[in-house]
């Protein structure tokens, strides 16, 4: 590991304050040529210099975090594309990546590892057992070590026993970690996890999270909702929001997110003022949003707590309802990708 801090990201708050991550992979990714149904993990290998373009265009654009390109790299994502052998050598590959554009920057840098779920059920839903999982994030986050990240990203993820399973393997191999959940049914991850409890998934291992969060998720009023829930519950945590570019729409056969860069300015404010620490983008999120937000970020005059109404009236309506206390554990998980 790169980082002679045990945790970076919070030397890098105490020096900022607020801290800005990236936006979207795999958006920006298909904007580069990137086919649907392609494995984003395989450019590592076969167009590099594209990976490299999107971390540069990210730094270039005030983004304090990068993710790696790894968020399907696990043997399970990675067996949809043949490509199961490979996991160290493409996940070292996806850091070594970041960092050598990072090592350029004229400021600190963050290389944080992309895990994302394996797009398996767990067991007793599906057959993969909890030590398979913790073997299989393990193995990812071997290389994601190895090509010199400063802290495991754990994200997008629905299923509390998975979250769990990819934090065991970061401790294990003592790497600092962040988790994010996606709240996209009713306010909850689709497996029925709600905001509130995102703190306590983790609770009983050796190693707390350095960071806990929302991302993805549906539009950006649902996400500053979620944030809401999650600094209500604990003050004093670090949390992320690395939220959607407005609303997911379909123009024909494409996917067009509604979110200008006002909109995702706005959205870091309202994300400053209820309590984040680390402000990002998701799916839809171009280096030009990003711009946006670090503006925001820099020229931020802290305001009131807001509310949902006052979310709403910002940002436009929310597209779930807010998540209540009821316990419907959906029988899916969540396998999309991110950004």
């Amino acid at each position: 590991m790169s980082a002679s801090s045990p945790n970076p990201l919070a030397d890098l708050i105490a020096e900022k304050g607020v801290l800005l991550a990236d936006g979207a992979t795999g958006t920006n990714l298909f904007a580069a040529g990137l086919e649907s149904g392609e494995a984003p993990e395989l450019w590592n290998e076969s167009n590099p210099e594209k990976i490299e373009a999107l971390h540069q265009g990210f730094i270039d654009a005030g983004a304090d975090i990068i993710l790696t390109n790894s968020f399907g790299g696990t043997r399970q994502r990675l067996k949809l594309h043949h490509a199961q052998d490979q996991v160290f050598e493409l996940n070292k590959k996806a850091a070594e990546l970041a960092r050598s554009v990072a090592r350029k920057a004229d400021r600190k840098i963050i290389v944080a590892g992309s895990v994302g779920p394996t797009g398996e059920l767990l067991v007793p839903l599906g057959a993969l057992t909890y030590d398979e999982a913790v073997s299989a994030f393990t193995e990812q986050l071997e290389g994601l070590k190895a090509g010199g990240i400063d802290v495991a990203w754990i994200e997008t993820m629905s299923a509390p026993d998975e979250i769990r399973a990819a934090a065991e393997a970061a401790t294990s191999l003592g790497l600092p970690y962040v988790y994010t959940g996606s709240f996209d049914t009713a306010g909850k991850t689709m497996m029925g996890l709600h905001p509130k409890d995102i703190h306590h998934v983790v609770d009983g291992l050796p190693q707390r999270p350095v960071a806990v969060g929302a991302n993805c998720g549906v539009g950006a009023s649902d996400i500053l909702s979620s944030l809401l829930d999650m600094t209500d519950a604990d003050p004093a945590a670090t949390i992320v929001v690395k939220g959607n570019c407005g609303i997911p729409e379909f123009r024909g056969t494409e996917i067009h997110y509604s979110g200008t860069p006002d909109l995702m300015a706005n959205y870091a404010h309202l994300a400053i003022n209820a309590g984040a620490k680390i402000i990002g983008g998701c799916c839809g999120t171009s280096f030009a949003h990003l711009a946006a937000m670090r503006q925001a970020l820099d020229n931020h005059v802290q305001g009131p707590r807001p509310t949902v109404e006052t979310i709403v009236e910002a940002i436009g309506p929310m597209r779930n309802k807010v998540a209540g206390d009821g316990s419907d554990i959906p029988r899916r998980e969540r396998r999309g990708r991110r950004g």
